[in-house]
C-alpha cells in the first residue's frame, strides 16, 4: 500500500463549507493536497483518474465560490467525481471506490444530497441543469434547497446532440444558469469530429494565446478592469475564422477560453459570473486530463481506467490473464474477417479500445468510424453503410446501445438492413455498477421483426458469430459478449459460418434439461457436475440463438425431459420469455412439462465482483443446482433442515 499524503489543509475540510474559511492561496493549496489524495485513493481501489485529476481545480473553486448543495453541481459522466466526493463528506469512504458496499464511482443521488443527479452515461448534464433552474423559478423543493445549477461537461460529452438540444432550449427558457465546458482535449479516446476541431481552434492560434483569460461575449459581466482588454479580444476573433459564436448563437453568454488549472483566473471569473449572470452562461476553461501525475499524463488515454498500481511509478497490479478477453477476441477475429473481405467496415461511439477496435483501426483507419459519443448517429450511419453495400459492425457496449434504440428499429429493423451488432458488456460488469450492466439487450433486440439474436457462450464461440455476422446478409443480426476474461478454451483457426437459428447439445441426460444462452454455460457445467453426485446427469443444450430460436432442439428437449430450465444473464422478456411463448404455442405445458427460466432479478444490481453480482442474481452453479432440485421436487439435507 502506497503511503498516504500529507495534506494538513484539506485535513480541515469535512464539507464544502468549510472552504469558505481560507484565502485564495490556500485554496490553491488545497487543490495540491486533494490531487494527492485523488491519486493516493485511486492506487488502491482502480478506478477513473485522468478525468478527476483534470478538475482538481475547478472543484475547489467550484465548492469555494457557490453554495452546495443549495447549488446543483452535476458533473457529466461522473467519471471526474472523485475529488468532489472527497470534499463532500466522503473521504472517510473514498478507498471503498467501487467496491461492493462502497462509494459508487459516479455521482449517485442516494450516497449524498451533494450529488443532486446521478449520472453514468455522457451528455445528460446540461438537461438536468436546466431542469434544475425550472424547478427553481417555478418554487419547487427539494434537499438541500434550490439555487444555481451548474453542470459540468467535458469536449467528448458536448459531442453528442442531447447537449446541443438541451442548450437550444436552455437558450429560448432564458433561465440563469451556467455550463461550464471542460475541455481537455482528450475524452476516453482521443476527440474526433467537428465539434473538437472547432473547440481546438478557439485556442490554438498564437494571437488569441495573448487574450486566453479573456472573455468573449460576456464583457459586461467581468469586473472593469477587464472589460477594455476583453473588447479587444472580441474584436480580434471577429477578424479570424475561428470565431466563438457558436455558443451565442445557441443563445449563451459565452466567457473563455481560461485556464481551468489557474485558481487565480478560476476564482474570480465565477465569483463575478455568480454575481452579475442572469441568463444561461457557458464558461469555456482549458484543463489537461491526469494533470500533475506524470504516468497518468503519459497514457494514451491520459490515465482513464485504471487497476490498482503503485503510486512512485504508476505501474499497475493486474491478475495474471489464463485466457484472452472477449473483446480481444472479437477485435482480433474481426480483423481477420476483414483481411478476407474488403467490403467489411466498423463503427465506435467514442470507445475504439474499449470495443476491441482500436486494433481493427491500426489495420483499417479508412474502414473505422469514430462517431463520438453519439449513438444514435452511430446506428443510422452503420444503416445507411448498409444499404450502400457495407458490411458495418455497429460496436457498442449494451447500455450503451440503449441510447440508440428508436434507431435500431426505424432505420435498422423497419428496413431489413443488414447491420452487425457486436453488443460487448453483456450481462453484469463488475466495479461499474448497475448502470453499465448490460442487462436489457436481449429483451429489446429478439422483439424485433427480422432480428437475429445470438449470445457467445465462450471465446470460440464469439469468434465463431463474428463470421456468422459476416456471412449474413438477410437483415440485421446481432450478438452479444461479456466484459472480461473468456472461459479458456481451445480457440479454433477460422471462425465458421453458424446455421442460423441452430442450437447445440452439449450433454445428454436425463430427467431436467438445462439450456443456456451466454456464458453461464460455465456455470451450468458446474452445476451439473454437482448434479451428477447426486445421481441426476441432466441434459445441456447452448443455445446459441434467442431468435430465431432452435425450435425442434427446444420441443425435443420438452418432450424428452420432465423438466426444462433456461438460463440467461439478460433481464426478464427475454430468451427465456421467447421459450415459453414457444413451449405455450405448442400446448407443450398441457403435458405436464415443468418449465422454469433464470433470468435477472427485477432490481438494479449494485456494485461487486462479477462472480458476487451473479450470486445476488441467484445464476451461479449452486444456485442453479437449487433451482433444479426444487423443480424437481427434491428437497435438500440444508432445506430440510430449514
Amino acid at each position: 500500500m502506497s503511503a498516504r499524503p500529507d495534506t494538513p489543509l484539506l485535513d480541515r475540510v469535512s464539507t464544502p463549507e468549510d472552504l469558505k474559511q481560507f484565502s485564495d492561496a490556500e485554496l490553491t493549496q488545497i487543490a495540491h493536497e486533494l490531487r494527492s489524495e485523488t491519486i493516493s485513493a485511486v492506487s488502491e481501489t482502480g478506478g477513473h483518474l485522468g478525468a478527476g485529476l483534470g478538475v482538481v481545480e475547478l472543484t475547489v473553486a467550484l465548492h469555494a465560490v457557490f453554495d452546495t448543495p443549495r447549488d446543483k453541481v452535476i458533473w457529466d459522466v461522473g467519471h471526474q467525481c472523485y475529488p468532489h466526493k472527497i470534499l463532500t463528506g466522503r473521504r472517510e469512504r473514498i478507498r471503498t471506490l467501487r467496491q461492493e458496499g462502497g462509494l459508487s464511482g459516479f455521482t449517485k443521488r442516494s450516497e449524498s444530497v451533494f450529488d443532486p443527479f446521478g449520472a453514468a452515461h455522457s451528455s445528460t448534464s446540461i438537461s438536468a441543469a436546466l431542469g434544475f433552474a425550472a424547478a427553481r423559478d417555478l418554487g419547487g423543493q427539494c434537499d438541500g434547497g434550490l439555487g444555481d445549477a451548474i453542470a459540468v461537461i467535458g469536449d467528448g460529452s458536448i459531442s453528442a446532440g442531447m447537449a446541443y438540444e438541451a442548450m437550444n432550449n436552455a437558450g429560448h427558457l432564458d433561465k440563469r444558469m451556467f455550463v461550464v465546458l471542460n475541455d481537455n482535449e482528450m475524452s476516453i479516446a482521443p476527440p474526433v469530429g467537428a465539434m473538437s476541431t472547432y473547440l481546438s481552434k478557439l485556442y490554438a492560434g498564437e494571437p488569441f494565446q495573448e487574450f486566453r483569460a479573456a472573455a468573449k461575449g460576456a464583457v459586461s459581466l467581468l469586473p472593469e478592469p477587464f472589460r477594455e482588454g476583453a473588447k479587444r479580444a472580441k474584436e480580434m476573433l471577429k477578424g479570424m475564422a475561428v470565431g466563438g459564436t457558436l455558443f451565442e448563437a445557441l443563445g449563451f453568454s459565452y466567457v473563455g477560453p481560461i485556464d481551468g488549472h489557474d485558481m487565480d483566473q478560476l476564482l474570480p471569473v465565477l465569483r463575478t459570473l455568480r454575481q452579475r449572470a442572469t441568463g444561461p452562461v457557458l464558461l469555456h476553461i482549458i484543463t489537461k486530463k491526469g494533470k500533475g501525475y506524470a504516468p497518468a499524463e503519459a497514457a494514451r488515454d491520459k490515465g482513464h481506467a485504471t487497476a490498482k498500481f503503485d503510486v512512485a511509478s504508476g505501474k499497475q497490479v493486474k491478475a495474471p490473464s489464463n485466457a484472452p478477453s472477449y473483446t480481444s477476441v472479437f477485435g482480433n477475429a474481426l480483423v481477420e474477417e476483414a483481411a478476407r473481405d474488403d467490403k467489411i467496415c466498423a463503427v465506435t461511439a467514442a470507445m475504439p479500445d474499449g470495443t476491441g477496435l482500436n486494433l481493427f483501426a491500426e489495420r483499417y483507419p479508412s474502414r473505422c468510424f469514430d462517431v463520438a459519443i453519439a449513438e444514435q448517429h452511430g446506428v443510422t450511419f452503420s444503416a445507411a453503410l448498409a444499404a450502400g453495400g457495407m458490411k458495418p459492425f455497429c460496436t457498442i457496449y449494451s447500455t450503451f446501445l440503449q441510447r440508440g434504440y428508436d434507431q435500431v428499429v426505424h432505420d435498422v429493423a423497419i428496413q431489413r438492413l443488414p447491420v452487425r451488432f457486436a453488443i460487448d458488456r453483456a450481462g453484469l460488469v463488475g466495479a461499474d455498477g448497475a448502470t453499465h450492466a448490460g442487462s436489457f439487450d436481449i429483451a429489446f433486440m429478439a422483439n424485433l421483426p427480422g432480428m437475429v439474436v445470438m449470445a457467445a457462450a465462450d471465446e470460440a464461440e464469439l469468434k465463431h458469430m463474428v463470421a456468422t455476422a459476416v456471412a449474413h446478409d438477410d437483415g440485421p443480426i446481432a450478438f452479444r459478449y461479456p466484459r472480461g476474461e473468456g472461459a479458456g478454451v481451445e480457440m479454433p483457426e477460422h471462425g465458421e459460418v453458424l446455421e442460423i437459428g441452430k442450437g447445440r447439445m452439449i450433454q445428454k441426460g436425463t430427467r431436467v434439461a438445462l439450456l443456456s444462452f451466454g456464458t453461464r454455460l460455465e456455470e451450468v457445467r458446474k452445476a451439473a457436475e454437482a448434479l451428477s453426485a447426486r445421481g441426476i446427469t441432466p441434459t445441456i443444450a447452448d443455445a446459441r440463438f434467442a431468435k430465431p430460436l432452435d425450435q425442434d432442439m427446444i420441443l425435443g428437449l420438452a418432450a424428452d425431459h420432465e423438466a426444462l430450465i433456461t438460463i440467461e444473464e439478460g433481464a426478464i422478456g427475454g430468451f427465456g420469455s421467447h421459450v415459453a411463448q414457444l413451449l405455450a404455442e405448442n400446448e407443450v405445458f398441457d403435458h405436464g412439462l415443468k418449465y422454469r427460466s433464470m433470468v435477472l432479478p427485477d432490481i438494479f444490481v449494485d456494485q461487486a465482483s462479477p462472480a458476487k453480482m451473479y450470486q445476488i442474481a441467484a445464476m451461479n452453479a449452486e444456485q442453479i443446482e437449487a433451482k433444479v432440485l426444487d423443480t424437481l421436487g427434491i428437497a435438500t439435507l440444508d432445506s430440510r433442515r430449514a
